[in-house]
């Protein structure tokens, strides 16, 4: 299947600048881009989407390259923000772009044996902290408009609002944007930038520009964003105030893991189509055993799989996929700390002291004490009818807790029925 045919099935193509684009990289040999400013030492799963982009593109025989915007990170993208984003200083920046090259690396093919398809990580700070301004207004500035520029839906939402205006620097924003396509089309042949529906003023900005100087092919394509179900973006954790990062420091492969495995019924088939290179048929069958078996969570734990192993490598995954086994086996012993911290991280904790439990402690009265039961009667049944555990080991009537259970020489992890967790810390 080429890549055209592709990219329909997996509701790849939102806007377009050609409608024979699709059919020019099924051939190949067609260099794009996507470019991102670094504001965070780590992307995060809301990119990852134009990251698999660009690989189904590399496997086509095209060339990717993915822009860092060390210069335009020092501005901030305007589109769709409330507010302006706080600025960066260039080391920070730099700082920034180093360490996302070790995630890309994971994702795309740098290497020479890559031939032509070779990707390419480029830096706009490289040419856009050193043009002369004068230069720059005289050779960019001249082909905007100040009325296309207000036109654009991204800088008038923020121009209609009283509370929120818009600084000139980021008003300048598209212009920096448009001169890194022209950079690119000069120096590498890029003639296509890809992104997502909300850069769609910016990329199209560039790609008129970038004709306008060259008198040749400039274009550009945006996927859909991706929303849950209550309209919050894909990629971020419950709240909303986290997002799930690429670096397994910052989220590690089992937090990736569940997270994925928790996604709604009704976002895991564009997940699948998005976030995975699986056959159609592959989906298709998955699609089948959400509607049919929503209860087996096939879909979802087939996406989590697929996911950490294309992030984070197979090992990862594996690893990922049994702590999430072992938070209800005997596996749970066999957890490192990092792994078991994290498979227990939602979970209410609390301290104990380690003579307390050196002398033995009577379950019963650590399960009033991390509120598992609201009374010692409460708990003495709970025991009775085998429905507490600690480190998922059955905790049977009269039996007395010490030393010898603690994980790691610090952690015990009790359990009161399927799903109400609590970790006790001991100090």
């Amino acid at each position: 299947m080429n890549l055209r045919e592709d990219w329909l099935f997996r509701g790849l193509v939102y806007q377009s600048t050609d409608p024979e684009l699709l059919a020019r990289l099924s051939a190949g040999g067609v260099t794009a881009y996507i470019g991102f400013d670094p504001t965070a030492s780590s992307l995060h799963l809301g990119h990852l989407l134009q990251l698999c982009n660009l690989k189904r593109l590399q496997l086509a025989g095209n060339r990717p390259i993915v822009l860092a915007g060390g210069g335009t990170g020092l501005i901030g993208d305007p589109s769709f923000k409330d507010t302006e984003r706080p600025l960066l200083t260039l080391d920070e920046l730099a700082y920034n772009v180093g360490r996302i090259a070790g995630q890309l690396e994971a994702l795309l093919d740098f290497s020479a044996a890559a031939g032509a398809s070779r990707a390419l990580l480029l830096n706009n700070a490289d040419w856009l902290t050193t043009a002369p301004l004068t230069e720059f207004l005289r050779d960019v500035g001249k082909h905007f408009t100040v009325n296309q520029m207000v036109a654009k839906e991204s800088v008038r939402n923020r121009l209609e609002r009283d509370d929120v205006g818009l600084s000139f620097t980021e008003f300048s924003y598209p212009l920096l944007q448009a001169y890194d396509f022209l950079r690119l089309n000069r120096d590498h042949g890029c003639t296509l930038q890809l992104g997502g529906s909300d850069q769609w003023g910016n990329i199209t900005a560039g790609a008129e520009f970038v004709r306008k100087v060259t008198r040749g092919p400039a274009d550009g394509l945006t996927s859909p964003l991706l929303l849950r179900a209550d309209g919050r973006k894909f990629g971020k954790t419950e709240g909303g105030n986290e997002n799930v990062w690429l670096d397994p420091a910052l989220t590690a492969p089992f937090a990736m893991y569940q997270f994925l495995l928790n996604s709604d019924d009704e976002i895991t088939p564009k997940l699948l189509r998005f976030f995975t290179f699986l056959d159609h048929a592959e989906i298709l069958g998955l699609d089948e055993a959400v509607s049919a078996e929503p209860q087996e969570r096939l879909a979802q734990r087939t996406l989590a799989r697929a996911v950490v192993t294309l992030v984070h490598g197979e090992d990862s995954a594996r690893k990922a996929e049994r702590a999430g086994e072992a938070l209800f086996s005997d596996d749970i012993a066999e957890l490192d700390e990092s792994t078991l911290l994290a498979v227990v991280a939602d979970a209410p904790s609390s301290s104990l002291s380690r003579e307390e439990l050196a002398t033995g402690l009577d379950p019963v009265d650590l399960l009033v004490r991390v509120a598992l039961a609201s009374s010692k009667t409460e708990a003495r049944r709970f025991i009775d009818q085998g429905g507490v555990y600690v480190n998922n080991q059955r905790v049977e009537p009269g039996a007395t807790l010490d030393l010898s259970r603690v994980l790691h020489d610090r952690y015990l992890v009790v359990r009161r029925g399927r799903r109400q967790l609590h970790l006790v810390v001991v100090a």
